[in-house]
């Protein structure tokens, strides 16, 4: 019964993040992204690739943007699991990666940052 319990506050500990996520917050953190990230209508590939409709996307597959060789073999999907590890540390998700960034430590910042990101189509539209 102890164990069922300790199980059970662990798990609600770890979704709790997750439910908490606020796009909000996350459009402010993601200020660190935009220095080589768009999203939004007529985003374009800058340093980095857009990051419109990157939720379910495979990793390495923005048409136009020059990936690095371990990007575009790594096999990924970004789903929000993954984007997680990457973000907190991208060249330990993705070893040669040209993404030139120590990551984001503070686990609400990622979970806020997914949660604005989730907001984008593809087309940079509002996700339906």
């Amino acid at each position: 019964m102890l164990r069922a319990m300790i199980a059970a506050v662990a798990l609600c500990a770890s979704v709790a993040p997750a439910m908490a996520a606020d796009p909000a917050a996350g459009e402010k953190a993601f200020a660190v992204c935009k220095a080589c990230h768009r999203v939004g209508e007529g985003a374009k590939n800058t340093v980095g690739p857009t990051l419109n409709g990157v939720v379910g996307r495979p990793a390495g597959s923005v048409e136009g943007f020059a990936y690095s060789e371990a990007m575009k073999n790594s096999g990924l999907t970004w789903d929000e699991a993954t984007l997680t590890e990457y973000l907190k540390n991208p060249k330990a998700k993705v070893p040669g990666t040209k993404m030139a960034f120590a990551g984001v430590k503070d686990e609400t910042k990622v979970a806020n940052i997914i949660a604005y990101l989730k907001q984008f189509g593809a087309d940079g539209k509002p996700a339906q």
